[in-house]
């Protein structure tokens, strides 16, 4: 199992961080588009690091447009030497709309003719293939020599994408080399839901799963004191009732019969009650999404849970102050 991390969207330490990052051991970075673009680290790391994975997990792939993401990822791709990965994912409507003021319809059809789209214009350039895509959503048909860069000596980069329902799990294994798990998901989940949607887009694309990579930001409860142990119990109960507030995610919840905790997650996040809104996360609740316990117990319980189902694998919601557990579990999982 490879362990990942996130790299910082400070970009007076994106360098730092990331050549840190790949000197402990860790296998691939990963930066999220939420209040900063997930691009620009990303471009100073590279030049930073030898090896290691670099990746968005995730960009907004609504709010862009298959050109202007086909040069980006073609453009890192080059600067890191073949280890860029493009991680998108949809957001959801009201982002979408109100946010970034774009289209919104069919989010998984749509994903599947962007990332088709990406792929013809790649091929364009790298290949000299005629550019001449023609889709219900997009439409690419003309390239000439001055706007393309020609054949990249690194290839395309590796496109990734991350999904909770199974239509859009289908289309990452359909189209992608990849799929982000959400951090809201179970074990129980993944297994039920997620892998047999991730085979049928393989089954339906005639690939198979050789090299296709199944990547968890798992829910981890732990600390080096009784208070730290609390605190991240107390961080990690907030973020589940933040999730679980989202009605496209209630499938989730459904699956494990808290489907009415949906709706009443979802009534408090429209009077801003989030103190509230972790109060209903119990004990149940959060060892479902959790792997709670000492570092050396939830390197077991992550073995175990995902051991079998995930290849990259990386902490969601852990205090900076443990760092010394983070350390510990990562060398019990490597080991």
């Amino acid at each position: 199992m490879l362990i990942d991390t996130s790299l910082s969207p400070n970009l007076a330490t994106a360098a730092e961080s990331a050549k840190a990052s790949e000197d402990a051991g860790y296998d691939a970075i990963w930066t999220a588009e939420t209040s900063h673009d997930p691009f620009f680290p990303l471009a100073l790391a590279a030049p930073a690091t030898e090896s290691i994975t670099l990746g968005t997990s995730i960009a907004v792939a609504f709010a862009r447009n298959p050109m202007l993401l086909a040069n980006i990822g073609y453009d890192l791709n080059r600067l890191s030497d073949g280890r860029f990965v493009m991680g998108l994912g949809s957001q959801i409507k009201p982002h979408i709309t109100k946010r970034f003021s774009m289209e919104w319809s069919k989010p998984a059809a749509r994903m599947r003719e962007m990332v088709q789209a990406m792929h013809a214009i790649w091929d364009c350039w790298q290949d000299g293939t005629k550019l001449d895509f023609r889709g219900d959503f997009y439409s690419h048909t003309l390239m000439t020599p001055f706007f393309d860069p020609g054949p990249n000596p690194a290839g395309k980069p590796r496109v990734y994408l991350a999904g909770v329902g199974p239509l859009m799990t289908q289309v990452a294994g359909e189209v992608c080399d990849g799929f982000f798990c959400h951090p809201f998901t179970t074990s129980e989940f993944l297994r039920d839901v997620t892998l047999p949607a991730l085979q049928a887009g393989r089954d339906k694309s005639g690939r198979s799963a050789d090299g296709f990579e199944v990547c968890l930001p798992a829910f981890v409860v732990t600390g080096e004191t009784e208070e730290a142990m609390e605190a991240n119990k107390l961080a990690v109960r907030k973020q589940i009732s933040f999730y679980g507030s989202t009605p496209s995610y209630r499938p989730v919840l459904e699956h494990h019969g808290w489907g009415d905790l949906q709706g009443e997650l979802n009534t408090l996040s429209k009077q801003g009650e989030w103190d509230t809104m972790a109060g209903l996360i119990d004990d149940d609740v959060l060892d479902a999404f959790a792997v709670v316990g000492e570092p050396s117990a939830v390197a077991t319980g992550l073995q175990s849970r995902f051991g079998d189902t995930v290849q990259r694998l990386s902490f969601n919601s852990m205090g900076e102050a443990d760092g010394a557990a983070i350390d510990q579990i990562r060398s019990e999982l490597a080991g």
